[in-house]
């Protein structure tokens, strides 16, 4: 294996600067798997074999599509039900740590219900292009990332499945270190926020305050009047379907050295037109009821001694508790009772910050102040 370049080397850092293996695993045993069981209910297709890598030395790079202007749920769900589900078989560094798009982490208020560090200590790394390269060094895990990037998520409900320009740098970086990409389609997660549109002026006025888009939807007026609802989902039916392995090697004659830009382009389109018919298949396989409202009810009557915790309006007051656990006191290895009567109310009164989601207009105000002090904005990454 080639020893990286002195810049890669000096940067892998990021590799345990944040990411903590007991939170994740924590946080997803406390909260992300019930959210998973009642709300969103995802599946996993054809995931049954999961992917080895082709180069033992190099992580596989797998790459989703974006489908709704949501808040990311379902990069959280795919990551957490893959976390969960891994074949006994498996080790731990087949699971996919996520290349994220910056603005997540430059303020809490990005982070679910402002949860510091939440995408970070839950291995998400900055996808910037020198990040990118170190992690392609990187052992313990494979990597994850949507190659739409921030034009992705914000490309509105009528382009919900056309996928966008594709990164050139997960075709070059996929040639140069000798792995494959392995596609996979995230079905529904435009009905997680459905019917939201976008305007690029907007947009690029929501970034300076570290918002990557604003969807333009009647749920803005709820946003303000219940500023919970900026996290809201819908209960989609979310589906992750595996694609058909992609090895770039096999699309060009020329080594790395002779590609021009003209040519990683044109591979990149290649692959955009392969894992949009992919795609395409995928939706009208899977994407003909996103709600499914019978197993809903039926999953929240399975589960209704959790009560609220699987609703959204609970889970600023949840993620507050856990975090207050988890980082403030030092607890590891506990589990929330959820199912104890008046669980949710004590959570409000051990969380005073969680009341301002409930109060119109004026609760944003602590809530902005908590969600950008230490903000990061306008610092490179």
């Amino acid at each position: 294996m080639n020893a990286p370049p002195p810049a890669i080397e000096a940067n892998q850092h990021i590799y345990y600067d944040y990411f903590e293996e007991d939170f994740t695993r924590t946080v997803d045993e406390n909260i992300l798997q019930l959210l998973d069981q009642v709300w969103f209910r995802s599946e996993l297709v054809g995931f049954e074999q999961f992917p080895q890598r082709n180069n033992p030395d190099r992580p596989l790079i797998f790459a989703s599509n974006h489908s709704g202007m949501a808040f990311p749920w379902d990069a959280i769900v795919a990551l957490s039900h893959l976390f969960r589900r891994l074949p006994v078989t498996s080790t731990i560094r087949d699971l996919p740590r996520p290349l994220s798009a910056p603005l997540l982490s430059q303020t809490a208020l990005m982070n679910p219900f402002l949860v510091k560090d939440f995408w970070k200590k839950c291995g998400c790394v900055d996808a910037t292009t020198l990040n990118f390269e170190t992690m392609m060094y990187y052992q313990d895990h494979n990597l994850m990332l949507y190659p739409e990037g921030v034009p992705g998520i914000g490309k509105g409900f009528n382009r919900k499945y056309q996928l966008q320009r594709l990164a050139t740098s997960m075709v070059r970086l996929s040639l140069q270190h000798g792995t494959d990409i392995v596609p996979f389609y995230t079905i529904n997660a435009e009905y997680l926020n459905p019917y939201a549109y976008s305007l690029d002026g907007v947009n690029h006025l929501t970034k300076k305050i570290g918002i990557p888009f604003l969807p333009l939807t009647l749920l803005l007026l709820l946003v303000l009047l219940q500023p919970w609802a900026f996290y809201l989902a819908f209960p989609a039916k979310l589906i992750f379907v595996m694609g058909t392995r992609i090895r770039p090697s096999e699309f060009t004659n020329k080594t790395t050295d002779e590609l021009t830009r003209e040519d990683y382009l044109a591979l990149s389109e290649r692959i955009r037109k392969q894992m949009q018919a992919e795609m395409d298949a995928a939706v009208l396989a899977h994407g003909r009821k996103p709600y499914r409202w019978g197993e809903l009810w039926q999953r929240i009557k399975e589960n209704r001694r959790f009560f609220p915790f699987f609703l959204p309006f609970a889970w600023p007051a949840v993620f507050s508790e856990f975090e207050r656990l988890y980082v403030k006191e030092g607890r590891r290895n506990f589990r929330m009772k959820l199912d104890q009567p008046g669980a949710w109310l004590r959570m409000l009164w051990r969380n005073p910050i969680t009341l301002a989601y409930f109060i119109p207009l004026l609760g944003w105000i602590p809530l902005a102040i908590k969600g950008y002090r230490g903000n990061k904005l306008g610092q490179k990454p």
